[in-house]
């Protein structure tokens, strides 16, 4: 059955891609050049929408005032420009050879000069590339490349293999000139424009034409991802320019008798180059499927040239026919979650994915015009599900190799225009609307800031009436993304907003990071994670960044580890409420436990995580890990926690300060990771008791932002403090962290543990607040039982030091307490109770089969659920996951208590409280099924 649907499925693809070839086939032959962008008979219009947009008239004028002094330089020296292309000149080497992701040699002749290959495969580099005006010209030196260190500033003569991505920038600057000046041939019918633009293409295309694709003589990874330019054919954005160019100047190159069939054999070229080289299953693969878009829609049909590789040849690779290194984009497709609409990779790159799939379509819909993004939903499903990556800011989570940033407006000025074209006024008013919202926040201004934008970007947005926050509409108190390993928590609103995002190590570009969370509270990602380092091949992301230490974690005798970037390393999603994508009736707090094996050391670790409103709408944030080798014996377990501040002091339980001492305790040479080395600044102090760490975040205008933390005693315990190479999921200008802080070291908080953390794990409270505001936390208390040591009771006293929350936890919906007054066979109880009052404030129960305690008795039918019992006045307001049986209290001595039961908000069904038979001062009530709205009315 199955190979039948997918031999449906193929069906429906060939019919899909014969009326596109069908489309645009016809088109073809009808149209001239320019294609890509617009045509001819649209210029009319093109300018009159300049005209009437300032966005789009200004960068017409920037690209016209950009070119002038280039225009100028060549005036004087025709070949000012051309020379400055970074060119085999004198060898005019047609053969390149790599030794893995570095240039080793060039050898070899060609007729003409050849293009130069790029240094490195790390743009990571010690030395300053010159400014284009500072380029030798026709540089081509056996010596290397003569640059400035750019610490001592003083020149040497360097490989090109140590000058980072200095060749393929310089190229790339000088081609975009030409490519500029060909879009203004276009717009203003200049000559001067086209004949700035000819020499350098045309030494570019020919140079290109005699030169072959890379070797690598070591015939490793490298061979087989390389461009024609670049080492990785996803980062051959001259190829776009090029054919731009190609594309604005083709009817002048014709009368100038540029041979364009050298330009077509080179685009040939390089699309096969894409086609043979890459990566196929994951963010690759789609930029590869852009350029080969560009290369599609630039050619003529492929009746046209003599090998068949034209129009179709090209669309049919980018949407249908995968090969071994490049899948069809309808197959790329199906790795999105379908439920969640998420992609296989960490944040900032499943973003840029969503862009990129909507470059390519509006790209081929501009010459098909048969709204192309219509057969496939998931991608609209994606850009709506992104929503879900963001923090309350607007900022993304960290997790991997992503950065705190805003979701690109690009994908929504794309949905816009889609919905414009084809007018879907509801669509485009919802995505207008919270485009507007990015605009008001100044996230966002719009602009047009390459063609792309300048010719796809709708005029102008459509008002909307409400100015609702979208952010509500499009996320969850809940968010599991299984492939990614990421699982978000929400909790209250404006500047009590507080989430919290846990993540594994699963799918592309993740860390090696077991557990590891991300912390919002005070407006800030205050316990934020490292990001990537200078370069994925940089000693720095290798030993430190993509490291256990380098995250919010425990890391095992010194040592756990596993290999970065293709993560297969998921956590297993235990327990959490509420439900994902649910608005629950109880909103006071949301919750969940994860765990995890550690590889490297063979151990078990799970994370338990709440975040709980005060009774303001201030909150807190309870973090319980527990870790432990399977093997047992000695061991030791490191929790690690970086907040963003200028300072970090310890205090005692009466808030007195505490003394630590420096230490070289952690450290390679001590057998630990090599990621303890960047520690710097450390401090220790070694105690079985409770402490405080408090981070202190200064900035200028506003309050300290102040993290307390609640540490859980023990013994074989330390508390550490110390400095972390600075965090690059920070941003310059953007407002994921006040100024004063980007680019600083990162405060460290460290609680060492010379015995196993399972049965005794790491407990803390996060207690984030304004210096001179309200603090919702006024003591904080750890407790066990001796009858069951595993067991974590946290008695956390609110502000009005009248009210306390009682936490109950345990390591699994199995465990059991029986002690006298007090029964939990399950994970998790939460009570509050004010000071003088026999009843309840509100109960919640989760991963609960059975409970006993303040004249409650709750008993499930046979399956762990989640309950809310909330007070108020003389009503409880009850949510249940499952069918329950409920043995309630009298309230202020009352007997009776009708039940009533509702669904979707209507009053469906009530009923009379029974006197409990075993209990006389206990009424039954039974729940047969999960309900999101009970009463019980007294």
């Amino acid at each position: 059955m199955k190979k039948r649907l997918l031999n449906i499925k193929s069906v429906l693809i060939g019919l899909f891609l014969a009326m596109l070839f069908s489309s645009t086939v016809s088109v073809a032959q009808k149209s001239t050049h320019p294609r890509i962008y617009t045509n001819n008979e649209s210029k009319s219009e093109f300018l009159e929408g300049v005209k009437k947009e300032d966005w789009k008239q200004s960068l017409i004028d920037k690209k016209i005032e950009n070119l002038e002094p280039y225009l100028e330089y060549v005036k004087n020296d025709p070949t000012w420009l051309v020379s400055r292309l970074q060119m085999n000149w004198k060898t005019k080497h047609d053969k390149v050879f790599l030794k893995g992701g570095n240039f080793d040699h060039s050898e070899g002749s060609a007729p003409v000069p050849t293009v130069r290959f790029s240094g490195t495969r790390d743009w990571a580099t010690e030395y300053a590339a010159p400014k284009l005006e500072d380029i030798e010209p026709y540089f081509d030196d056996p010596r290397g490349y003569y640059l400035a260190d750019k610490k001592t500033k003083k020149k040497e003569w360097v490989h090109p293999s140590k000058i980072g991505h200095a060749i393929e920038s310089a190229n790339r600057k000088i081609m975009a000139l030409v490519e500029d000046a060909a879009f203004l041939y276009w717009v203003t019918g200049d000559k001067k424009y086209a004949e700035f633009a000819k020499p350098v293409y045309e030494t570019y295309i020919e140079g290109m034409y005699y030169r072959d694709a890379p070797i690598d003589l070591e015939n490793g990874t490298q061979q087989r991802i390389s461009g024609l330019a670049t080492f990785e054919v996803i980062h051959e954005k001259i190829l776009i320019s090029l054919i731009t160019t190609y594309d604005f100047l083709y009817t002048y190159f014709e009368d100038e008798n540029v041979n364009l069939d050298h330009s077509t054999a080179v685009f040939q070229k390089w699309g096969d180059q894409i086609i043979t080289n890459g990566i196929p299953d994951n963010n690759w693969n789609l930029f590869q499927a852009r350029f080969l878009t560009y290369v599609a829609i630039v050619l003529d049909d492929n009746a046209t040239y003599k090998n068949g590789k034209g129009r179709e040849y090209f669309l049919d690779h980018t949407f249908n026919t995968s090969t071994e290194r490049q899948l069809s984009i309808a197959e790329s497709l199906l790795v999105y979650d379908k439920e969640t609409g998420m992609w296989p990779e960490c944040a900032s790159y499943s973003v840029h994915v969503i862009t990129t799939l909507l470059n390519i379509f509006t790209l081929l819909d501009n010459t098909t015009n048969t709204n192309e993004l219509s057969n496939f939903p998931i991608i609209e499903k994606a850009a709506l599900a992104s929503f879900q990556y963001l923090f309350p800011s607007g900022y993304t989570v960290g997790f991997g190799d992503s950065n705190h940033k805003t979701l690109p407006p690009e994908n929504f000025e794309l949905l816009i225009a889609n919905y414009r074209k084809y007018n879907n006024t509801e669509k485009e008013e919802v995505i207008s609307g919270l485009l507007d919202q990015m605009i008001a926040k100044d996230e966002y201004k719009r602009s047009a800031n390459n063609l792309f934008e300048l010719f796809f970007y709708v005029d102008e947005l459509k008002t909307t009436a409400t100015n609702t926050n979208g952010l509500d509409k499009l996320t969850s108190p809940t968010f599991y993304a299984s492939n990614v390993s990421m699982f978000n928590q929400r909790l209250g609103q404006g500047d009590n907003a507080m989430m919290v995002s846990t993540a594994g190590s699963f799918g592309n570009h993740s860390h090696v990071n077991g557990i590891t969370m991300e912390l919002f509270a005070n407006n800030y990602v205050l316990g934020l994670d490292m990001g990537k380092g200078s370069s994925y091949w940089h000693t720095d992301h290798r030993e430190y960044y993509s490291r256990f230490p380098a995250h919010n974690t425990v890391v095992v005798n010194g040592k756990s580890d596993y290999d970065a970037m293709r993560g297969y390393h998921p956590f297993k999603l235990d327990n959490y409420f509420p439900e994902v994508n649910t608005i629950p009736t109880f909103d006071a707090l949301t919750y969940s436990k994860v765990s995890f094996f550690e590889p490297k050391t063979q151990s078990d670790q799970q994370r338990f995580t709440a975040l709980i409103k005060s009774k303001s709408d201030k909150g807190y944030i309870v973090d319980v890990f527990r870790s432990k080798t399977q093997k047992g014996g000695t061991q030791r377990h490191d929790y690690f926690y970086h907040n963003l501040g200028q300072s970090l002091a310890l205090f005692d339980s009466k808030s007195k300060g505490l003394n630590l001492k420096n230490t070289n305790d952690f450290g390679s040479k001590q057998g630990d990771l090599k990621a303890y080395d960047y520690l710097t600044h450390k401090k220790k102090l070694t105690t079985d008791k409770d402490v405080q760490a408090l981070f202190t975040l200064k900035s200028t205008g506003a309050s300290d932002n102040l993290m307390k933390i609640w540490v859980k005693g023990s013994a074989n315990q330390s508390v550490y403090t110390a400095l972390a190479p600075k965090s690059n999921v920070l941003k310059k200008g953007s407002g994921t962290a006040p100024a004063e802080v980007i680019g600083d070291s990162i405060q460290t908080l460290i609680v060492k543990r010379d015995a196993s953390a399972w049965e005794n794990p790491f407990a803390m409270v996060f207690n984030p607040y304004m210096d001179g505001a309200e603090n919702p936390i006024a003591n904080v208390l750890y407790s066990t039982l001796k009858e069951n040591p595993s067991t974590q009771i946290i008695d956390v006293l609110l502000s009005d030091k009248k009210t306390t929350d009682k936490i109950v936890l345990n390591s699994s919906e199995e465990d059991v307490i029986s002690k006298e007054g007090f029964y939990q066979k399950g994970l998790v109880s939460v009570t509050r109770k004010t000071e003088a009052s026999e009843s309840i404030d509100y109960l919640f129960l989760s991963g609960m089969y059975k409970y006993e305690k303040d004249g409650w008795n709750i008993v499930t039918s046979g399956l762990p659920m989640s309950l809310s019992i909330e007070r108020s006045g003389n009503t409880y307001l009850i949510e249940n996951s499952g069918a329950i049986l409920i043995k309630a209290p009298f309230l202020n001595g009352k007997k009776t208590a009708e039940l009533r039961l509702y669904e979707n908000g209507t009053l469906v069904a009530t009923r009379q409280g029974q006197i409990n038979r075993s209990n006389p001062d206990q009424l039954e009530f039974r729940l047969e099924k999960a309900y999101r709205k009970v009463e019980i009315v007294y």
